[in-house]
């Protein structure tokens, strides 16, 4: 097996709408050795939920699933598909190769076809009760993350009494909850903003999110 400094973990996240969801995955991500978590779409996010994790997980943002993609493989990444589709793998058998991004669907609708075609392959979380069709997408992480970790070998963290020591913080968003990008990215957010404010694809600032927004069912709870 690769090297243990060569493996790294990410959380690819499209275009979330329940962004308090984003607090709580940080959490794990942190838990479970994740080097970056990648916001594609929008750069908002909630924390609630992170218990300060997410000043110990990096931000990375890109515009487009394309460009999230373009930066994975150059780093010699591939990017995994949390999905039962046909020729999806059970988690716990560890398919993995290299340093590995997950991309995480709806629990209603699960992954869109855009976003299954930049996945190189799809892994599922065997169940084993009867009462429930999917798990929350926090918890699904959780299992993911734990899984690639205990593969690629990750040092365990040094435990203090029943806690485990939480390490200095060594991140700081530049604004808080903001995943922040070159004043060139900015600009270009801003001029997307405008062109699918009518759509629904974006919030307008001091508003609550709306039943209609086209985002709202992506990490629903």
């Amino acid at each position: 097996m690769e090297n243990e400094k060569k493996l790294e973990s990410f959380v690819l996240v499209h275009n979330i709408a329940k962004r308090h969801n984003v607090g709580t995955l940080a959490r794990s991500a942190t838990a479970f050795g994740v080097s970056e978590m990648i916001l594609v779409g929008r750069r908002d996010f909630n924390a609630f939920g992170s218990h300060g994790s997410t000043s110990h997980v990096r931000f990375r943002h890109f515009h487009s699933l394309a460009d999230a993609k373009t930066f994975l493989k150059e780093r010699d990444c591939d990017i995994c598909g949390v999905e039962i589709t046909e020729n999806a793998v059970p988690v716990n058998e560890h398919p993995f190769k290299r340093s590995t991004a997950f991309l995480l669907g709806n629990e209603g609708t699960g992954l869109s076809a855009k976003e299954c075609e930049i996945c190189d392959f799809f892994v599922y979380i065997p169940q084993y009760g009867c009462g429930t069709a999917s798990l929350n997408v926090t918890v699904a992480a959780s299992i993911v993350l734990h899984q690639f970790g205990v593969w690629a070998g990750f040092s365990e963290r040094t435990r203090e009494g029943n806690k485990f020591i939480v390490a200095e913080r060594p991140f700081k968003q530049a604004k808080k909850n903001y995943c922040m990008e070159s004043s060139e990215s900015v600009a270009e957010e801003r001029r997307l903003k405008r062109e699918n404010l009518s759509n629904g694809f974006f919030e307008v600032a001091g508003k609550e999110e709306s039943p209609s927004n086209l985002l709202d069912t992506l990490f629903d709870d």
